[in-house]
C-alpha cells in the first residue's frame, strides 16, 4: 500500500509539472511570438488578444477573467483531479503570458511568427495533453458541452469556435492576413500534437486479395521478414469464400512487398493504408 502510495504521488507531482511545463512553452509561443504580430490560435487566447490591443488588457489576465465563469460552469460537470490540474494549467499561462509580454518579440516577421509560434504552442499542449490536463477555453466549453450532449464531437466545437475567434480577429484588425497566418499557425500546432502523440515513423496497412495468398505470404516472409495474417472473406460479386492477406509494415518495406504481389499475381487487389500505431512483436513494445 505504501509503494503503490508513493507511485499515484509521484505520478500527480509529474502531471502537475508537466501541466505548469506545458503552460510555459505555450506562453513563449504566445507573447514572443503571436502576440506581438497580431496573430491568434484561436479560443479564448484569441478573444485576449483583441482585447489586448483594444482595451490594453495585459492577454494572461483576461484568458484568467473569461476562465473564471467556465470553470465555475464546469465544476460539478468534469473531475475533481481534472479541475484542479485545468486550473494550474490556465493560471500558470496565465501569468507566463504577462511576465514573457515584458520581453522583445523573437520576431516581427509574421509568417516566422505565425510558423515558430504554431509549432512552440503545438509542443506545449503536447505536454498538457500528456499530463492530463488543459488551459481551460475552447478545450473546457467543449468538455462541457458533451456532458449536456454526448453526440456532440467535441473537435468539431473546438474547430468552429477557433473559426469565429479567427474570423473576429480579421474583423476587428482589418486584416485578412491575420487570418490567413493564423490559419497558418492553427494547422501546424495542430500537426505538431499529432507527431508528438503518434510519431512521424507510420506503420503501412497492407492488404492482399489474391488467389495466391499462401505463395505471396510466404515470399513476403522470407525476402522481406514480415509476417501475414489470413482473414476469410468473401467476394460479393463471385459468391466466393477468398483468403484476405493482412500484413502491418513499416514505409520502407512497402515497396517491395508490392512487387512479390505482383510478381507472384498480376492480377492481385491490393489496398494499402496508415495505420497510426502497430503494438506487438517486431513493432512497439
Amino acid at each position: 500500500m505504501k509503494k503503490r502510495k508513493k507511485l499515484i504521488i509521484k505520478e500527480i507531482t509529474l502531471e502537475i509539472l508537466g501541466s505548469v511545463l506545458g503552460a510555459l512553452v505555450m506562453a513563449i509561443g504566445v507573447s514572443l511570438f503571436l502576440l506581438p504580430n497580431q496573430l491568434s490560435s484561436g479560443g479564448v487566447s484569441g478573444i485576449a488578444t483583441i482585447t489586448y490591443y483594444l482595451l490594453n488588457i495585459p492577454m494572461g489576465t483576461m484568458i484568467l477573467m473569461i476562465n473564471i465563469p467556465l470553470f465555475l460552469i464546469a465544476i460539478f460537470k468534469i473531475g475533481r483531479y481534472f479541475f484542479i490540474k485545468t486550473l494550474i494549467g490556465t493560471a500558470s499561462l496565465s501569468f507566463f503570458i504577462d511576465i514573457l509580454d515584458r520581453i522583445e518579440p523573437l520576431t516581427n516577421d509574421r509568417f516566422l511568427a505565425c510558423v515558430y509560434g504554431g509549432i512552440i504552442l503545438g509542443i506545449g499542449t503536447a505536454i498538457l495533453l500528456k499530463s492530463n490536463s488543459s488551459t481551460g477555453g475552447s478545450d473546457l466549453v467543449s468538455y462541457v458541452a458533451k456532458k449536456y450532449k454526448p453526440s456532440l464531437q467535441a473537435g468539431n466545437i473546438i474547430v468552429i469556435i477557433d473559426i469565429v475567434i479567427v474570423t473576429l480577429n480579421v474583423i476587428f484588425f482589418r486584416e485578412i492576413e491575420i487570418g490567413l497566418y493564423s490559419a497558418i499557425a492553427i494547422y501546424l500546432m495542430g500537426k505538431v500534437i499529432d507527431i508528438l502523440f503518434e510519431g512521424i515513423d507510420f506503420t503501412k496497412l497492407i492488404i492482399i486479395i489474391s488467389d495466391k495468398n499462401e505463395e505471396i505470404a510466404k515470399s513476403i516472409l522470407e525476402r522481406v521478414e514480415r509476417g501475414s495474417t489470413g482473414l476469410y472473406g468473401k467476394g460479393m460479386y463471385t459468391d466466393k469464400e477468398k483468403l484476405v492477406l493482412l500484413c502491418a509494415a513499416p514505409r520502407g518495406d512497402v515497396a517491395r512487398i508490392k512487387v512479390i504481389s505482383r510478381r507472384i499475381d498480376p492480377h492481385s487487389f491490393i489496398i494499402i493504408t496508415n495505420s497510426r500505431e502497430v503494438v506487438g512483436q517486431g513493432f512497439k513494445r
